[in-house]
């Protein structure tokens, strides 16, 4: 057994990762559907005005506006109407001095006619319309290109699609459109003793829930996980596993990175590439690994199911959020009164699961190979290296799932 010596801290991790993180080139088209949360890889620029014609903005009654200026509630303007349009109506007839058309919310504006008198604002007997409200030229009307002019960019190069953006493409007539790739992440899982749910367990044996939490980290980020399933704890299936995953932009590995006799990962990566860290100061999550092979990154998490999903929240989504050109998700952090006391470890960063009852934040943790400190659990809190011990009652900042 070898143990972990020269720890980097948790900051020098981060940096060492975020400096590694390519961010994606390739391109793609898709369709406008599946268009959310992903990253316009060109401008998307408008081929026709919108709205493409001037249009009623009410239902009412298109008017020549000066028709209207004398109108009052004591004594209306009568206009004769000559036609009603709908929203897909075309107009045949235009408004002279005297006539109106009746027109619904989003109907094109008839020739002649500037304004729109709104229906609460009048009164029909036959084709005879009064009106009690005068308006002014351009009143209740959406003038063509008010929206949207030929030409004009309606989502850049580098912008995260949400659903108004989706809806500007969708506005301009666009059913598709080109986005960034996303990253295609690799990800392993090491141990003769793990095999994949649905398969009848034994003594010595574990289901794999790392590949399972990876690959949802990895998606949830915006990346398109490949698994490649369980690698033998023989050093040739190692090479051969990871040199296989090397074909795709990053690649993510469950175990093998500790102290045991079995764990061959790092002599791996220093005879295939470029080992960068063996070992955090941080608490779950000790034993992780980074290295280069083949140019690409080489992420060893903890096998430990708690300590692995903790790092791939900590140290895998900041980089992937790089790779997949997205912003930075905002935390969601509320502070509240911690239930019991906490005892930390000096040197090292802690990262406590809480669940948040009763207005208190209540430890959620177990151990590090229990999954359900994180399943059962709001949130987190976070304790500083140089913090040895939180009384209960302080309040602690906790960053919510």
């Amino acid at each position: 057994m070898r143990p972990l010596k020269a720890l980097v801290s948790l900051d020098d991790a981060l940096r060492m990762l975020i400096d590694l993180a390519t961010p994606i080139s390739r391109a793609e088209g898709v369709a406008l559907l599946d268009a959310l949360h992903r990253i316009a890889s060109k401008d998307v620029v408008s081929k026709i005005d919108v709205p493409l014609v001037d249009r009623a903005a009410m239902d009412g009654y298109a008017v020549r506006a000066p028709d209207t200026f004398r109108a009052g509630k004591f004594k209306p303007a009568v206009l004769k109407r000559l036609e009603t349009l709908y929203a897909d109506s075309v107009p045949t007839k235009a408004v002279a001095k005297g006539t109106c058309v009746e027109v619904a919310t989003g109907s094109t504006l008839p020739k002649g006619a500037d304004a729109v008198v709104i229906v609460e604002d009048t009164e029909r007997e036959g084709d005879a319309v009064h009106v009690y409200s005068p308006v002014h030229p351009g009143e209740n009307v959406s003038p063509q290109g008010e929206d949207i002019r030929r030409g004009d960019i309606v989502v850049r190069a580098g912008e995260f699609l949400t659903p108004a953006k989706v809806g500007a493409i969708a506005a301009v007539g666009e059913k598709d459109v080109e986005v960034y790739a996303k990253p295609q992440v690799a990800i392993l899982t090491t141990g003769d003793e793990v095999i994949p749910p649905g398969r009848k367990i034994r003594p010595g044996q574990v289901y794999d829930i790392n590949a399972h939490t990876m690959a949802s980290v990895v998606r949830e980020v915006g990346g398109e996980p490949i698994l490649l399933g369980r690698v033998p704890d023989r050093l040739a299936d190692l090479r051969a596993a990871i040199t296989r995953a090397t074909r795709y932009d990053l690649v993510v590995f469950s175990g093998g990175s500790s102290v045991g006799e079995k764990d061959m990962i790092v002599d791996i990566l220093q005879e295939m590439g470029t080992l960068k860290f063996h070992g955090v100061a941080v608490k779950p999550g000790k034993p992780t690994v980074l290295g280069v092979v083949n140019a690409k990154v080489v992420l060893g998490m903890p096998g430990y199911p708690t300590s692995c999903l903790s790092n791939c929240y900590m140290m895998l989504v900041p980089m992937l959020q790089v790779m997949a050109r997205l912003p930075a998700a905002p935390e969601k952090v509320i502070e509240l009164p911690l239930s019991k006391r906490l005892v930390s470890t000096i040197g090292r960063v802690e990262f406590h699961t809480v669940r948040v009852e009763d207005g208190l934040a209540v430890p959620a943790y177990k151990e590090s190979g229990a999954i359900t400190s994180m399943a059962h659990a709001d949130g987190y809190i976070e304790i500083p290296a140089n913090t040895d011990l939180i009384e209960k009652g302080e309040r602690v900042r906790v960053v919510l799932f």
